[in-house]
């Protein structure tokens, strides 16, 4: 009887110890603040709390989640509801052969072409030549082309147009919950805004997408929050803002967004974000000009060239054309794989596979609504010729 009398002597004492499951807003503040009860408490389950949890304190993991919650980053941290469009937009029914800077010699027939006797037109020197073929033969150790315009070249002449490994940006099953982008080139992110912050040590690649939570103003730039300590100058992240109105003057929910300042495309349907990537518009000189037009015909490929010689370009078989503003026009760019920088003259590149999965889904009538953030683009009508790629 004795043993049992101080059994419950000892249990009351220890239930007089354990922490109340009622505690006042006083304990509640002392809580979230960090501050231990004199009965001791426990630290809470990871998560993120509006008041002061009962009976634990808001410590560890759930203080370093209330800390990256207060900058802009979720808890959990979600990734992009989106997806790649199916690979086979990638491909192409045509061959690209580019012709040496210097230009080389056309000509009528294969015979001509064994025997040298140029009998067609020469191209002006330029960086920008490119021809599509449709036949390869090989005689006398000599290999000739036979183009799409039926003339012949000499494999002298130039090199076959090579493809980087394709780039295409995403579709969404849902609107995104944030801004994202594209890495531009290869970099390391820093610990906080500011170029004399510490590096994390952690290197992004171009291509790579990233998600961001906050931007600040540290040094004159920019900064974008890419992850839990980690930010990037915003000048390597093509970025995409998803859009939560209407433009003025567009009807029916459906447009095209080109941003001129972070060179990417997003596209809307049902008021809604449905695809983004990253595009190459006009460099200066040759500005892609802001406002709000409409693709007036759709061609599935174009043959587009510049007789200016000392700025003549050649480019046959041009694909996934959407002309929207004079010569300015949505296309594919088979030549160059700088998405994210400025490369055209005025029209807006794309790659391969992104041009063909707009060009499905738009619509003759469909808007084009361009737009420069940094207001760096002139607006002055008078700047502006008919465009170009």
């Amino acid at each position: 009887m004795r043993k049992i009398l101080l059994s419950l002597v000892f249990v009351l004492a220890l239930m007089e110890n354990l922490p109340s499951n009622k505690t006042s807003a006083a304990g509640q503040s002392g809580v979230l603040a960090g501050t231990e009860p004199d009965s001791g408490s426990v630290v809470c389950p990871p998560g993120i709390y509006g008041v002061a949890p009962d009976g634990c304190l808001a410590l560890g993991p759930s203080e370093t989640l209330a800390q990256n919650a207060a900058i802009g980053i979720p808890y959990p941290i979600l990734p992009l509801p989106a997806y790649k469009p199916d690979a086979a937009y990638n491909d192409l029914p045509y061959r690209y052969f580019k012709i040496n800077e210097n230009g080389t010699p056309f000509y009528a027939s294969l015979d001509d072409a064994i025997a040298n006797q140029p009998s067609g037109p020469h191209m002006y020197p330029s960086k920008h030549l490119y021809v599509s073929y449709q036949e390869m033969v090989s005689t006398n150790g000599d290999i000739f082309y036979l183009l799409r315009n039926s003339f012949w070249i000499r494999a002298l002449g130039g090199r076959l147009g090579r493809f980087d490994p394709p780039f295409q940006g995403f579709l969404f099953s849902s609107p995104p919950r944030n801004a994202f982008g594209w890495v531009l080139g290869e970099t390391e992110s820093h610990i906080a805004p500011g170029t004399g912050s510490p590096k994390s040590g952690i290197t992004h690649h171009r291509f790579e997408v990233v998600q961001i939570f906050a931007t600040e103003n540290a040094d004159n730039l920019k900064w974008n929050l890419i992850a839990p300590g980690e930010w990037v100058d915003s000048r390597q992240v093509a970025r995409v803002d998803p859009s939560t109105s209407v433009p003025n003057g567009v009807t029916g929910g459906r447009w095209i967004e080109v941003n001129l300042y972070e060179q990417t495309v997003a596209v809307y349907d049902q008021d809604r974000l449905v695809f983004a990537t990253m595009a190459s518009t006009g460099v200066e000189r040759f500005w892609t000009r802001p406002g709000l037009f409409k693709i007036r015909i759709k061609l599935e490929t174009e043959t587009m060239r510049n007789n200016i010689p000392d700025d003549f370009y050649y480019l046959e078989d041009v694909p996934w054309t959407m002309y929207f503003d004079e010569e300015r026009a949505l296309h594919g760019a088979y030549w160059h794989n700088w998405f994210g920088y400025a490369q055209s003259h005025g029209c807006v590149n794309l790659s391969i596979g992104d041009s063909h999965w707009l060009y499905d889904w738009a619509a003759v009538g469909d808007f084009v609504y361009v737009i420069d953030p940094s207001n760096q683009t002139p607006t002055d009508p008078s700047l502006y010729g008919t465009g170009s790629p």
